[in-house]
């Protein structure tokens, strides 16, 4: 599966709920995980991988892998924490970001059934990061303003690059096409 990264309309929108929890959402499921586990990454949301569905998959540090499907945030403690958050779609930018320190959600696991989980600490800031990507909601929207934008900028020209070198690859190959089609007519 490809990340999208910042900058991809899609990590901005609101994702719709899961009608149905069946062998093809599973199938997802596992393929989120191990894109996950091949990116060094401990959560990643559907939004993430081009699906705007309510879904996001975890291993935190207690090495359970979690999913939580339609998931509901029933409450947050008044306690916070800080800690420094880093992203699969924002590779290689960290920010200390500060996040209430325990949690209780709500939601469906891949077999249907829901579950309500009290979490604190990484695991719950784990939770409310891939919670905030079914909301639209980047971990750089949570942090210092500057910051932000700087980060933002710093890919728009690493998209801008990037299109650029296609563009020339692309002239390239129609040159090479060209003179080969040239040479062939001769």
């Amino acid at each position: 599966m490809e990340i999208l990264h910042l900058g991809q309309e899609l990590l901005r929108q609101k994702s719709l709920p899961v009608e149905e929890v069946n062998d093809e959402l599973r199938a997802t499921i596992q393929a989120m995980f191990d894109t996950m586990l091949e990116s060094d990454g401990v959560g990643l949301a559907a939004p993430q991988v081009g699906i705007l569905k309510r879904f996001f998959v975890v291993i935190a540090d207690d090495d359970v892998r979690r999913v939580f499907i339609n998931p509901q945030i029933l409450s947050t403690s008044q306690e916070m924490c800080d800690y420094e958050e880093g992203c699969l779609s924002i590779p290689n930018v960290y920010e200390k970001i500060s996040r209430p320190a325990k949690i209780t959600v709500q939601a469906l696991n891949e077999q249907g059934k829901p579950f309500t989980l009290n979490a604190e600490g990484f695991l719950a800031r784990v939770i409310q990061h891939e919670y905030d990507h079914l909301e639209g909601i980047l971990y750089i929207d949570r942090g210092d303003q500057e910051f932000k934008e700087k980060t933002v900028q710093q890919f728009q020209r690493r998209a801008a690059r990037k299109a650029e070198k296609e563009a020339a690859k692309a002239a390239r190959a129609a040159k090479i096409a060209a003179k080969k089609a040239k040479k062939a007519g001769a």
